[in-house]
């Protein structure tokens, strides 16, 4: 029976090292702020919007939320993303997806300061990840390294097959698991017999979103599997791992709900701690 990487647990842990890391700042004349840019009233993105102010309160960081209409223009919106680059005080921002159809995603993110995108979506912190460089870089890939590190799994020299390469999570993790010098294989939906492919792997990463794509029939004996993926089923919310299935044959595994996902809002909470720092704020 698989060990469980708790998120939840790890999340609280982490908030705690955050909490004192703002109060140092706090005792320096210092508030660390986060600001939401949400467009239109999309639910998913009205409830993450309203998790982060939940999430921002609970360790002293400042939140704001700027919710526009769902017909702001896009120059609107580019506009005011000008206004909160501008602001020193404040020191992340976070575009909501997904955008009105006015709005191009891109444009929008084009115009965003590097060094405050605590999401990690501009071309210039998707660039620095790429060329080995320092930057901010995307929660959930972060979430499914640090989940592992935080129980003491060993990254380098693994043999760590990824199943996914969507741009959100699959792309930037295969950078980020290169930097820990892993070993990747990545899967997707042109891959011929991935089971093949998934059962060498030490560490199997899914994040292909698609429910129960991953069995026990695929998994190695005792392999570390990170689940990253989360979809919304007549049952309820779910992974991309069967978990009833692969915990029987994993040495690890993260669970859905309560694992990988648990860590992202805090990690973009840690983010904007780094942007600090980045900033030369603190």
């Amino acid at each position: 029976m698989a060990v469980i990487l708790d998120g939840k647990a790890l999340a609280a842990q982490i908030k705690e090292e955050i909490k004192a890391a703002v109060a140092g700042y706090a005792s320096r004349g210092i508030t660390p702020k986060l600001t939401a840019v949400l467009v239109g009233d999309d639910p998913g993105s009205v409830v993450y919007a309203r998790a982060k102010e939940k999430a921002c309160a609970g360790v002293g960081i400042a939140y704001e939320l700027h919710h526009l209409p769902g017909d702001t223009p896009e120059a609107a919106v580019i506009e005011l993303i000008g206004r909160l680059n501008e602001d020193p005080g404040v020191h992340g921002i976070l575009v909501e997806f997904p955008l009105p159809k006015q709005v191009n995603k891109w444009r929008v993110l084009d115009a965003l300061a590097p060094l405050k995108d605590v999401d990690g979506m501009t071309a210039v912190n998707r660039g620095r990840l790429l060329a080995g460089e320092e930057g901010l870089f995307p929660a959930t890939p972060q979430s499914c390294i640090e989940i592992m590190e935080r129980y003491g799994i060993e990254i380098a020299g693994k043999h760590a097959v990824l199943v996914g390469r969507g741009e959100t999570v699959g792309r930037p993790l295969l950078l980020m698991m290169l930097r820990k010098n892993a070993t990747i294989t990545v899967c997707h939906t042109k891959t011929v017999d991935m089971a093949v492919h998934t059962r060498q792997a030490d560490i199997l990463i899914a994040a292909a979103g698609r429910a129960g794509l991953i069995t026990g029939a695929m998994v190695k004996p005792g392999a570390v599997v990170v689940d990253a993926g989360i979809n919304q089923t007549d049952k309820g919310i779910c992974g991309d791992v069967d978990f009833e299935d692969v915990q029987e044959v994993a040495g690890y595994i993260t669970p859905v709900p309560g694992g990988v996902g648990s860590l992202t809002t805090t990690l973009i909470m840690k983010n904007l701690l780094k942007a600090m720092t980045l900033q030369g704020v603190v």
